[in-house]
């Protein structure tokens, strides 16, 4: 099961490599678009932020998604979230042969305060994976709002989307 998911967010990853390399510099860092004025940098940074937090917290068994490093250099810089993105996608690889046999203690503000639940490595990262997805959903209505056409099939569109309904940008 390990190597089904880790296969697909490595695809998904591979998904935001093929956009980085599409887009200008420019459009990666614009904040033009309301009403929420993020960039599509923002959203990728927000995205390996999410899964830092798993790399950082697994060894400790204390994953903390409130506890992002937010580094703006992968907000602004495409070419060093590549290169991140590059060095995530061997980590998630390493996991494969990882024993997953334990509960793996995961904290998250749900509005009203942190929370610590139990999640299995599994579980935790076909969660980032969904996250990942919904934020690439994002960054499709912001190239949209700019004007720009990018053709990368199923990119933002959940598996399980009618596939006559799942184009991608």
């Amino acid at each position: 099961m390990k190597e089904l998911i880790v296969s697909s967010i490595n695809h998904n990853l591979n998904n935001a490599i093929a956009l980085l390399k599409a887009i200008d510099s420019t459009t990666y860092q614009d904040t033009s678009v309301g009403p929420y004025y993020s960039s599509i940098g923002s959203h990728i940074r927000h995205t390996l932020d999410f899964f830092d937090c798993i790399v950082s917290g697994l060894d400790s068994n204390n994953i903390d998604l409130t506890a992002r490093k937010r580094d703006e250099i992968l907000s602004t810089n495409k070419e060093f979230a590549i290169q991140y993105i590059y060095e995530l996608q061997e980590t998630l690889l390493s996991y494969i042969d990882v024993n997953t046999n334990y509960l793996i203690h995961v904290t998250d503000n749900m509005g009203q305060g942190k929370i610590t639940v139990n999640y299995t490595l599994e579980s935790i990262l076909a969660h980032a994976n969904s996250h990942t997805i919904h934020h690439y959903a994002t960054i499709g209505y912001i190239l949209d709002s700019l004007g720009i056409e990018i053709k990368i099939p199923g990119f933002g569109y959940n598996p399980t989307s009618p596939v006559n309904k799942r184009e991608g940008i």
